[in-house]
């Protein structure tokens, strides 16, 4: 039986915990590029297995080491951004063309993004911790994956609204100097941490 109570809660701190994070950057950049039906398909299938992961595992995802997971973040976040910045004479009325890019493309590109960004994040262990306190995992886990594709979801229609007034270029390279900066910061808490 689920607990409307335990998915509420579940619900309010991971949508809070998450807002700021990554995945809604990565939501909008995606989303100012393709289909948003279809990047929702692959980043909700993602959010999806890492709930199921967390809720899973219970507690023992907290015993990762901290410094390979930032350290792991941290490259990836580089490899992102250097893909953004050396992207070069991209056509903005083809990129906004849904029916170039397959739905398994786009899709899978979502789906791959979030599975390796998110893995140790926050919210994954916090949904872990959740699961492991309440011991309830079907409501742990529903809180969690509403919440997360509620994120996504806000990420991904900014994404369009902010295509509409702000050219792709500036927006990719915005894109790759945050992605930059969290890759930098990533790599500096695997250092000192």
């Amino acid at each position: 039986m689920i607990s409307f109570t335990v998915t509420a809660v579940v619900f309010g701190v991971v949508f809070l915990a998450e807002l700021p994070d990554k995945t809604a950057l990565a939501g909008l950049v995606l989303g100012t590029r393709y289909r948003a039906s279809y990047v929702f398909a692959g980043v909700a299938a993602a959010f999806a297995v890492h709930v199921a992961l967390a809720v899973a595992a219970g507690s023992v995802l907290t015993l990762l080491p901290q410094q390979i997971v930032h350290a792991l973040t941290g490259v990836l976040f580089l490899g992102g951004a250097a893909v953004l910045l050396m992207r070069k004479g991209e056509d903005e009325e083809e990129i906004r063309k849904p029916e170039n890019q397959s739905f398994w493309k786009v899709s899978g590109a979502g789906f791959m993004l979030i599975l390796v960004a998110e893995f140790g994040d926050l919210t994954q262990i916090m949904t872990a911790n959740l699961a492991a306190r309440y011991d309830d995992p079907l409501s742990v886990g529903l809180g969690a994956v509403l919440a997360l594709w509620a994120v996504a979801g806000l990420g991904i229609v900014g994404g369009k609204a902010l295509m509409r007034r702000v050219p792709l270029r500036l927006i990719t390279r915005v894109a790759a100097l945050v992605m930059l900066a969290l890759g930098v910061w990533s790599l500096w808490e695997a250092v000192t941490g």
